[in-house]
């Protein structure tokens, strides 16, 4: 984990975006990662971009997970997915998240309607605390890393956790090559 100075993020709410901490809050007792195992840590905020990042944090892109925002159309109604991949990858939007979002073509999310949407940090979205009615994508790459870096919802916080959590996230499904090496 680098650099970073790490501690259970549920003692830190001051850390994490409002949706998070309440979905550390209602962390379920059978899940096969402990809440207490979802450590957060401080970053410069200046500094929260993934490169940037792990640069300063000597974290490894390969131990880094962005979480993206997708949207697409279908019957009139707007489709919103995340899909969590590793830095070193690109997701594939109009391949594989479009099939899994069921829509015609798929997106990045406009800014404005990812923030608003999850009530996180436009470069701190991470897929604790998204809205219960979103698919959460997760390339099987993710799970396979025993620890990964994601957002933690604000820009100034990293939270790290094991990479399987992350697959068993409520509404989460796994998905080989969601996405292609960047």
């Amino acid at each position: 984990m680098g650099t970073l100075k790490t501690e259970p993020a549920r003692t830190r709410p001051d850390l994490l975006a409002p949706p998070v901490a309440a979905a550390l809050g209602q962390w379920p007792a059978d899940a096969p990662v402990d809440v207490d195992d979802v450590l957060v840590a401080p970053i410069d905020a200046d500094l929260a971009d993934t490169a940037a990042f792990c640069a300063a944090y000597e974290v490894g892109l390969d131990v880094s997970a962005n979480c993206v925002v997708v949207a697409g159309k279908r019957e009139g109604v707007v489709r919103y997915a995340a899909c969590v991949i590793l830095a070193t990858t690109r997701a594939d939007v109009n391949g594989v998240a479009r099939r899994a979002l069921d829509v015609r073509k798929a997106s990045f999310a406009p800014m404005a309607d990812a923030v608003e949407l999850t009530g996180m940090e436009y470069g701190g979205i991470t897929p604790i605390g998204l809205p219960e009615d979103w698919p959460i994508l997760v390339d099987a790459r993710v799970i396979a890393t025993p620890h990964v870096i994601i957002g933690s919802g604000v820009r100034h916080s990293k939270i790290a956790l094991p990479g399987p959590a992350l697959g068993a996230l409520p509404g989460a499904r796994v998905i080989e090559d969601l996405a292609r090496p960047a």
